[in-house]
């Protein structure tokens, strides 16, 4: 004689005390929806349901390896690709570091049409970037960016990769000018409505543009606003470059006087010679989208994939220990991605979680099924719903 019971659900943790669903809540609460995971406890105990802080930190260091498969296999297909968009911000990581003064970070992320990644470090040097980049399988790539310098020296240091600014950044330059110098106003303002235009122009021959045709073989449309647009950006260039070579000019005649105060500059005729001069330094890479159509104007892919660790940020402060936030890039990078291929997390973080619980507490060995650009469309639609009760 026996007593025969049926055998206990597959755990998540071997020896933890909690299901999947509890650690579904933790993660998406904090790594999707930037809400501090106290309130979540709070909110337990409140019902009755204490748990400890120390019990969900453990937790979570115990599943972070069951993503390293996973980030493996988004920084692979990644590298594969050929346009980028790339930004930075910072995040605290409250640990003391031997080199390091302060607790400032930086979160970068890396947007191309598969995949949004994060990565962690302590330093904003091209090193970072560099270290991303080094896995690259095309010859030629382009980053859009911002002017900051560890993306231009990148560029510098390897010949595959090619810079497009952003014109966003650039039409901000003339709005500062505006709100700094009143008499600026009126030009500025001009210069917002160039940039307008040129937007429109490039959106006009971006409709009829077709990939797979090269530039030479596209339509007469397409042709036109083509033309327009490379018009109005050497109308551009021509008006920025005289001012600055009047400018070198003036500097030049103003040397050759006694008076030491013949052709000092008012702080607005230097302020506009300044956003003038920037405009010239970057228009080889603020250009690049003339002949490549597949890139855009500005960078606000990467800074809107930004948006939503920042509102963690400023929720929970950053991260407690370096694990932490290297699991916090993780999941920013997993969570961000399933959300770009419209994929319902919470669906399929239950589906993975279930899979790593029936091995043991283990990743899965195969994870084609849940990596969204290896689903047929049958999985895919089903994890872009919600889970079924």
């Amino acid at each position: 004689p026996a007593i025969i019971t049926a055998p206990p659900p597959d755990k998540l943790i071997v020896s933890g005390s909690y299901d999947i669903p509890f650690w579904v809540e933790i993660i998406l609460g904090k790594y999707l929806y930037g809400q501090p995971t106290n309130r979540y406890l709070q909110d337990l105990n409140d019902q009755g349901l204490p748990v400890s802080p120390g019990t969900v930190a453990g937790g979570l260091q115990k599943i972070s390896p069951l993503f390293t498969p996973l980030i493996e296999a988004l920084y692979s297909k990644q590298m594969s690709e050929k346009l980028f968009h790339n930004d930075e911000t910072r995040w605290e990581v409250f640990v003391d570091v031997k080199g390091k003064v302060g607790t400032r970070w930086y979160l970068w992320v890396t947007r191309s049409e598969s995949v949004i990644f994060y990565c962690i470090d302590p330093s904003r040097s091209t090193a970072v970037p560099g270290a991303h980049f080094a896995g690259l399988q095309n010859s030629q790539v382009i980053i859009v960016c911002d002017r900051y310098s560890a993306y231009k020296k990148l560029a510098r240091l390897s010949d595959a990769i090619l810079l497009a600014y952003c014109w966003a950044h650039v039409r901000r330059d003339f709005i500062n000018a505006a709100t700094s110098f009143k008499k600026l106003a009126p030009w500025a303002l001009q210069w917002k409505e160039f940039i307008g235009k040129l937007y429109h122009l490039n959106q006009q021959r971006l409709t009829q543009f077709k990939p797979d045709l090269p530039l030479t073989k596209q339509s007469d449309d397409f042709n036109q606003s083509h033309q327009a647009l490379q018009e109005l950006l050497q109308s551009m260039y021509t008006e920025a470059k005289e001012v600055v070579q009047q400018n070198k000019t003036d500097n030049i005649e103003a040397g050759r006087k006694e008076t030491s105060l013949v052709g000092i500059k008012s702080s607005a005729e230097k302020k506009q010679i300044k956003v003038y001069q920037s405009l010239l330094n970057h228009w080889q890479g603020l250009t690049l989208f003339v002949n490549n159509p597949q890139v855009p104007l500005d960078n606000n892919s990467a800074e809107n994939s930004i948006r939503n660790p920042v509102t963690g940020r400023k929720a929970y402060y950053g991260s407690g220990s370096i694990w932490s936030a290297e699991l916090a890039a993780i999941l920013f990078s997993i969570l961000q991605t399933l959300v770009l291929w419209n994929i319902n997390p919470r669906h399929w973080l239950s589906a993975y979680f279930k899979a790593c619980a029936k091995n043991k507490g283990k990743a899965p060995k195969d994870i084609q099924s849940f990596i969204p650009w290896d689903m047929d469309d049958a999985r895919k639609s089903l994890l872009s719903r919600p889970e079924p009760p």
